[in-house]
């Protein structure tokens, strides 16, 4: 959907930005519009290519960001060539353009997989030079759709876009990816319900060790907001059912959520595992004393 020429302002375009100024010389946009948001990782401009109307998202330099604990995020990404990989772990001048380039393209990579997934994001078209370039997610009247903070809805909607984001966020584990950094301010809502947004911080599943606790803080963050509107949501215990399945091998796609989980009762007593250590050591010691007893004897 083409946005209205009177949303878009077309003959007031702004000047073009330094950092999208290689992509208009490339062909790859034609006019920068507007800017439509600036935060912490980047900046977001609606740019015109040819006959379509995109997002060019512009990431901050590393030095410029304000996002927090970025290695708990970075953990266990792996680059597919050996020396770029021993480059960043150096954090050498080569290795540190390389982790920023490591960075940007990790959104890009998630964008195309999590679409493939099953999973509502906007378009990848490319990221060229630190600029994403993506679909404008609108609604049918053609203005920008708004992030969910901005919007409000009833109960029985709520419920329902609860229960698609909550799919979402099992489709993205099934696919090996935990969004991070998921929250009302990361989602947006047009005429077709919830579409999920930035995503350079996205961690693995399966090796990084912050996976679980990321993956309850997006379902947390998403399950207060809605629950404004629908209060029993709250009571839901999203997060734990999907991780219980994934580590079970048992999650798929198509998995029919509940929102219920019962806590294992036979959670280790950590007192109980002391006296045993404890205790272990104990006849060890035992047993060495007797060992040397003999040797004297």
């Amino acid at each position: 959907m083409v946005p209205n020429n009177s949303q878009l302002g077309y003959k007031s375009a702004m000047k073009i930005p330094k950092r999208i100024q290689p992509l208009v010389e490339e062909g790859l946009v034609d006019e920068v519009i507007c800017q439509l948001m600036s935060g912490k990782e980047a900046t977001v401009y609606m740019v015109r290519c040819g006959e379509n109307i995109r997002c060019a998202k512009v990431y901050k330099e590393a030095n410029k960001r304000s996002f927090k604990k970025a290695a708990q995020y970075q953990e266990g990404r792996k680059s597919k060539n050996s020396r770029r990989e021993r480059a960043m772990q150096k954090g050498s001048k080569y290795g540190r353009s390389q982790q920023e380039e490591a960075w940007q393209n990790a959104e890009v990579d998630a964008l195309y997989l999590l679409a493939s997934s099953g999973v509502r994001v906007p378009e990848p078209y490319g990221c060229f030079d630190g600029v994403l370039l993506m679909e404008l997610i609108t609604n049918d009247e053609g203005d920008v759709a708004p992030r969910l903070n901005d919007v409000s809805m009833s109960a029985e909607q709520a419920r329902e876009d609860h229960a698609v984001v909550m799919v979402y966020i099992m489709r993205m584990l099934c696919a090996g990816i935990v969004h991070g950094d998921l929250s009302e301010f990361n989602v947006l809502v047009d005429d077709y319900g919830p579409v999920i947004i930035d995503l350079p911080q996205a961690v693995d599943a399966s090796s990084n060790n912050n996976a679980n606790s990321m993956l309850k803080r997006d379902v947390q963050n998403m399950t207060t907001y809605y629950a404004q509107y629908a209060p029993e949501l709250a009571k839901s215990k999203y997060a734990q059912e999907m991780w219980s399945l994934y580590e079970n091998g048992e999650l798929t796609p198509d998995t029919e959520l509940t929102g219920l989980f019962k806590e294992s009762n036979q959670a280790a007593n950590v007192d109980t595992v002391l006296e045993e250590i404890k205790a272990a050591f104990a006849e060890e010691q035992a047993r060495l004393e007797r060992i040397r007893e003999a040797n004297e004897g």
